[in-house]
């Protein structure tokens, strides 16, 4: 039975994706999605409204349908009659139904003090739709059951896939409000953020803090056991974070609005427990000359250069860091062996035995970029530790000056042909792995595995001159250790078939151009 439902969601949203597709016309996919992202909003809040409007008439309150405080105390958004998606749908084929969509999200969040810069801002008048594809749009829409199954969360699931398709649409250079799911299950997986502060310095669509709390639940944690932080510097991405976490009813501090991590902190007081994050990659020109050199996220380091806001990022990580604090983040590979001011900066780290985790991640896993990335993980207090965790206790061993590698180029499975993502079991393999190496509540013990991890030693590193890459301390089988000889020629099958399809229909449209000349050619 479970296979049959989830195919049956899953047609639900590949049904709902085809029917929004049908606006796209010249809106850019950028604009495109708060489109609809905002109407799935509205169904979704709409049928909260009115099961907690049922409620109340059902208890003999139904003087009190109408007041706000009601609603809020249930965590319910009190839609206004013209909010509603009765009324919408009511009104589908009206010529003015793109303002009376505007006219409900604007007075949603004006009714909601917490959904402040959240919903789409007079998106439908302005790119002037065709009716009857809206209206069709809303008709989809309308036959989702959002409270049909709660424990399923049909609405996140559907709001996830939209990201990922908007992401995928977007392709290179764009789509960087979306980190891929099972990369963010890994990170998640590996800090066990069971409890405490949760902080994202560049939050995106809010994907971390989502994985979170659903980490929490699965592992039967409380979800009120951790308060949540973020900022984000594009204001259509702040949207669509305030958006994603108000749909599962996610409580965060985002900053009164977006803005500039570097420049306008947000956060500056914060120590956080857990620091998850996937910052730009390679940030040209993040400073001017003279500015931000004092800043006092750099205290004890060297100022990062201009020219590359990696180390900027990993400073202001460090900063934020609590007394006992775990922090995952993504950078390109070449952050871990620069040189200049990031290779100072890079051995204070390592001195101050603050990096606890080093994994290099498969190519082809971002829709932004085909590069191998790096998956760091800092640990403010490295020393034996008992921590609470899921309503046990934990011990974790001494593992002071040393740095834990991983190689993770072999894991992996293609999907929609050209990418790389993790599956459940690699997911656990890894973080078992790292949990193993890390905590002695464990009957197994660490063992190095050739071409997958290798704990090193603050003397092995200090030889290796301070260099993070991997591949100088795990041991590869008589081959050259920096090709993966399966998963390039995988990659160069996938390459090949596409190839192969673009000339095929490249052959075609030139016959059928020949054809239109009075030309036939027959092959």
């Amino acid at each position: 039975m479970a296979n049959k439902k989830q195919v049956k969601e899953k047609s639900m949203e590949e049904t709902l994706w085809s029917s929004a597709n049908k606006l796209r016309g010249s809106v850019e996919a950028a604009e495109y999605k708060h489109v609809v992202l905002g109407l799935i909003f509205l169904k979704f809040a709409s049928d909260k409204f009115e099961k907690r409007r049922l409620e109340l008439i059902a208890e003999g309150k139904e003087k009190y349908v109408d007041m706000v405080e009601f609603y809020t105390m249930k965590n319910v958004f009190y839609l206004p009659e013209t909010s509603r998606w009765s009324y919408l749908v009511e009104n589908a084929k009206q010529e003015d139904i793109a303002l009376k969509i505007d006219t409900a999200l604007f007075t949603v969040e004006k009714n909601n003090p917490a959904l402040k810069g959240a919903l789409p801002d007079n998106y439908y008048s302005r790119l002037n739709f065709d009716v009857n594809k809206l209206a069709s749009l809303i008709d989809t829409i309308n036959n989702i059951d959002t409270l049909k199954d709660e424990e399923q969360d049909i609405v996140g699931r559907i709001y996830e896939y939209f990201l990922s398709r908007f992401a995928l649409a977007e392709g290179k250079g764009k789509g960087e409000f979306y980190t891929p799911k099972s990369i963010v299950n890994l990170i998640a997986e590996m800090l066990e953020p069971y409890k405490g502060k949760i902080y994202d310095p560049a939050c995106g669509s809010g994907g971390m803090f989502v994985q979170s709390v659903k980490f929490i639940e699965s592992h039967q944690g409380n979800k009120k056991d951790i308060s949540i932080y973020g900022q984000e510097y594009t204001n259509t991405t702040y949207k669509l974070a305030k958006m994603n976490l108000a749909i599962r009813g996610i409580s965060a501090n985002l900053g009164e609005t977006a803005a500039d991590t570097f420049f306008n902190d947000q956060h500056k007081d914060l120590k956080a427990d857990f620091i998850m994050a996937n910052p730009p990659f390679n940030q040209k020109q993040w400073r001017g000359e003279n500015e931000l050199t004092d800043d006092p996220r750099w205290a004890g380091y060297e100022v990062p250069p201009k020219g590359n806001a990696n180390y900027a990022w990993i400073l202001n990580i460090v900063s934020k860091l609590s007394q006992n604090g775990v922090a995952g983040f993504l950078l390109a590979n070449g952050a871990l062996s620069g040189g200049g001011d990031e290779y100072k900066i890079r051995r204070k780290l390592i001195e101050n035995d603050l990096v606890e985790a080093i994994l290099v991640l498969p190519m082809n896993m971002f829709y932004t970029t085909d590069i191998s990335v790096t998956l760091w993980i800092l640990n403010k207090n490295k020393k034996a530790r008992t921590v609470e965790q899921g309503g046990r206790l934990k011990k974790y061993r001494n593992r002071e000056n040393e740095i834990l590698f991983m190689n993770l180029r072999n894991i992996g499975v293609p999907f929609e042909k050209k990418y790389i993502q993790f599956t459940e079991e690699d997911i656990k393999k890894v973080a078992d792995t790292y949990h193993i190496w890390q905590k002695v509540d464990f009957e197994e013990k660490y063992q190095d595995i050739k071409e997958f991890c290798y704990s090193a030693t603050l003397e092995e590193v200090t030889k290796k001159d301070y260099s993070l890459v991997p591949s100088k301390y795990i041991e590869f089988k008589d081959r050259d250790e920096d090709i993966d000889f399966d998963y390039e020629m995988k990659l160069l099958q996938n390459e090949f078939v596409e190839l192969l399809k673009a000339q095929e229909s490249s052959n075609n449209d030139l016959l059928a151009l020949f054809k239109e000349l009075g030309y036939e050619i027959r092959v």
